[in-house]
């Protein structure tokens, strides 16, 4: 008889996105809460860069959740899960981009400071500022990149995936990942990034509340498919 693991027990014991895809397919499909918050940020970053529209790179991770679920029997293990997830979550992105260039009147909308910006509780007021201030030349420098450039910059160098990682869920080459990485990297300057240096990581944020309301928005969306 299949035993029912809860979220907290398979984060604790650190299950593979293998193991948990494989529960979730065997019926206990609460364990996919594990993978949307495992992988929430990357998602975002990612659609984001694309996008450039922190709503709508929300709904494209929500979107991307739920047709990964439905297609969990199709996941045949060529490349990492989280570079399959991170496909398709670009996919959805890309698609939204080509629908709203195709129509004028879907315009962008502005990126609200709450969304975009985090600072750490450990650190001083002024330190805090300085972070904030930092975070969003970074952000700026970044989310003004011509596409082709933007896309690798924040999965190269803000989400930190490795060179291969990058290419596969670009789907492109390395050698093109490691050109367009250079050329973007000049664009933003370097004295940018010697400022910016680790903390860099801090901006961009996907956390807190957002998060809890994309893994919620995702189980609402699966359980009417399901009716």
């Amino acid at each position: 008889m299949q035993t029912t693991v809860s979220v907290e027990r398979a984060t604790s014991e650190g299950w593979t996105d293998q193991q948990v895809v494989d529960q979730v397919m065997a019926g206990n499909t609460a364990l996919y809460e594990i993978i949307m918050r495992r992988y929430n940020q990357r998602l975002y970053r990612a659609a984001l860069s694309i996008l450039r529209d922190s709503a709508e790179a929300e709904d494209v991770i929500q979107d991307a959740y739920v047709r990964a679920y439905q297609h969990l029997n199709q996941f045949a293990g060529h490349a990492a899960f989280s570079t399959w997830l991170t496909r398709i979550a670009i996919h959805e992105a890309l698609r939204r981009l080509h629908l709203r260039q195709r129509n004028p009147q879907i315009t962008e909308f502005e990126e609200d400071e709450e969304s975009m910006n985090i600072t750490e509780p450990s650190l001083d007021p002024e330190q805090q500022a300085s972070m904030l201030e930092l975070g969003q030349l970074l952000e700026e420098a970044v989310l003004e990149l011509p596409g082709q450039y933007r896309s690798v910059i924040m999965l190269r160098d803000v989400e930190e995936l490795s060179t291969a990682e990058t290419a596969a869920a670009l789907e492109l080459t390395e050698e093109n990942v490691k050109v367009r990485l250079h050329r973007g990297r000049a664009m933003m300057r370097d004295r940018l990034y010697a400022r910016v240096g680790s903390q860099g990581k801090a901006a961009f944020p996907f956390m807190g509340s957002r998060c809890d309301q994309v893994v919620s928005g995702v189980f609402s969306r699966l359980e009417k498919t399901s009716c």
